[in-house]
């Protein structure tokens, strides 16, 4: 009897240790976020700061998360739908509230457009998507804060260096 317990432990462990499998951890990374740069539209080599800027994706009410809001920034990086081929903010500059909470900063509103290519990475990562032929578009107004527009790199695939230049 007692070699039987012993021979029923020993196949118990050998089936816990077969059983077992890598865990399926995600270290490849995510949909990438596009890197936008603002500089001086009349020292077009020069960063420029702009003042307290605030970005909102076009029929959000909240800010997007990856902004720190109405902060004096030259660089910011922002998410695009991966669910549609194009993304339209609404950069804010000089970004205040009136003693109503309405918006009082120059609001210009840009529009992203791209073709979205899905990349399988992993069982545990599943599929992200990267973006190419970026283009955009400045919705013209009376007082246009953004003076030009530049795609320096039309495809997206990390966050690791500028893909737009906004002039102003």
């Amino acid at each position: 009897m007692n070699n039987i317990r012993r021979g029923l432990l020993v196949l118990l462990c050998f089936i816990a240790v077969a059983s077992c499998q890598k865990d399926d951890i995600c270290v490849e990374g995510d949909t990438p976020l596009m890197v936008v740069e603002f500089f001086n539209i009349t020292n077009p080599d020069a960063l420029k700061n702009v003042t307290a800027l605030r970005v909102v994706g076009e029929g959000q009410t909240l800010t997007v998360n990856t902004v720190a809001d109405r902060s004096n920034l030259n660089t910011i990086t922002i998410p695009l739908k991966t669910a549609e081929d194009i993304t339209s903010f609404l950069l804010i500059s000089n970004s205040a509230s009136d003693d109503n909470g309405a918006e009082t900063g120059n609001v210009d509103t840009v529009n992203f457009s791209y073709s979205r290519l899905e990349d399988f990475k992993s069982r545990a990562c599943g599929f992200v998507i990267n973006y190419d032929n970026l283009s955009a578009e400045l919705q013209t107004d009376t007082d246009n804060w953004i003076q030009d527009i530049e795609i320096t790199q039309t495809r997206i695939i990390n966050a690791d260096s500028t893909h737009v230049k906004i002039f102003h």
